[in-house]
């Protein structure tokens, strides 16, 4: 099959970013032919200026619509796109030129209709940025989940670096009204539908995320609460891997309390743990600094995650409604 690719963008008032992720656009190292769909989800601030710098450069399309969240913007944007293989980057991402060469080699060498890649931090990004970028990419903190994985079928894809054929599209409906949560809803669908996937892990993307330690704490909370929504709507795919981070924050609240009654086993372990990652994330970063905020990072993420994660489980437990009614605020209304 002849590969025809559309890279769909949602954006929401962040026309800064877009300017940088369309400059890496403009230096990518490929043969393959490609377009830009840009979808402006109800922006206050327009990105459609910065769009228009680069006609003359790319293939690019720019579309408004009124705000209805980043899933049904990329269903839009696919829905709008003339390519058969859609691939869709979040707007806080910048491309590395080999990204589209890479991508193409792998889907010629293996074809599957899903496939994701990893996430970088660039050396230009802050300490604060490359300290989030270990704590949710590295396997001692996440497992692997976010892209070290290279196993067929079982790699959940997340959409800020995401590939799709327009056939998986179509027969899945595309992404749900969730978010977080949106992109493994969709993967799951789509091993449901016989579709495969796949890590392409050259494919990485540098992923910016301009964010505050309040911001990174809301984000991990959502992702926490949005797991067992998932577990619910797709109970085969349950791992006892996804409590490691509730676990981890009562045992630790456990070993300090214990620690006060000079039981002093359990901070000990704790201790060693975070030796080991002090070790891991200097030798990641090779810089002090972001390796003391990488830890910060793991406990605000193991926290915020594990907390979401307890209350989301308990209270669909104990509640007779549906997700959309405890959560009405994890879902966007369609317009």
């Amino acid at each position: 099959m002849q590969l025809q690719f559309s890279f769909i963008i949602p954006v929401f008032n962040r026309p800064d970013e877009i300017q940088e992720l369309l400059q890496s656009f403009t230096q990518l190292d490929t043969n393959e032919t490609f377009e830009i769909v840009i979808i402006e989800d109800g922006s206050s601030m327009s990105s459609k200026e910065v769009v228009e710098t680069f006609k003359n450069k790319l293939n690019i399309s720019y579309f408004f619509k009124e705000n209805s969240g980043p899933g049904d913007s990329r269903n839009f944007g696919m829905t709008h796109a003339k390519g058969n293989y859609f691939i869709i980057l979040d707007s806080d991402c910048i491309l590395p030129s080999h990204y589209l060469t890479e991508v193409s080699k792998s889907l010629k060498k293996e074809y599957v209709d899903c496939f994701g890649g990893p996430d970088a931090a660039h050396k230009s990004f802050s300490n604060l940025q490359k300290a989030i970028n270990f704590s949710m990419t590295s396997f001692i903190t996440t497992g692997g989940i976010r892209g070290h994985k290279n196993t067929l079928n079982t790699f959940q894809p997340r959409s800020f670096n995401m590939g799709i054929s327009k056939k998986a599209f179509e027969a899945s409906n595309g992404f749900g009204r969730i978010h977080p949560g949106e992109d493994p809803d969709l993967s799951i669908r789509l091993w449901n539908l016989g579709y495969k996937t796949k890590l392409i892990p050259e494919a990485y993307v540098f992923h910016k995320r301009r964010i505050s330690w309040k911001k990174f704490y809301q984000q991990v909370y959502k992702f926490g609460l949005v797991r067992p929504i998932l577990n619910y709507w797709h109970p085969k795919t349950k791992k006892i891997t996804y409590w490691f981070p509730s676990l981890f924050s009562m045992g630790l609240l456990v070993a300090i309390a214990l620690f006060l009654f000079q039981i002093k086993w359990g901070l000990f372990v704790y201790t060693a743990y975070f030796i080991i990652l002090f070790v891991t994330a200097l030798i990641s970063t090779r810089n002090l600094q972001v390796t003391l905020l990488a830890l910060l990072a793991i406990l605000v993420q193991f926290f915020g995650y594990g907390y979401g994660f307890i209350k989301s489980t308990i209270l669909l437990k104990i509640s007779n409604k549906q997700p959309e009614s405890i959560f009405s605020h994890l879902f966007f209304k369609l317009k």
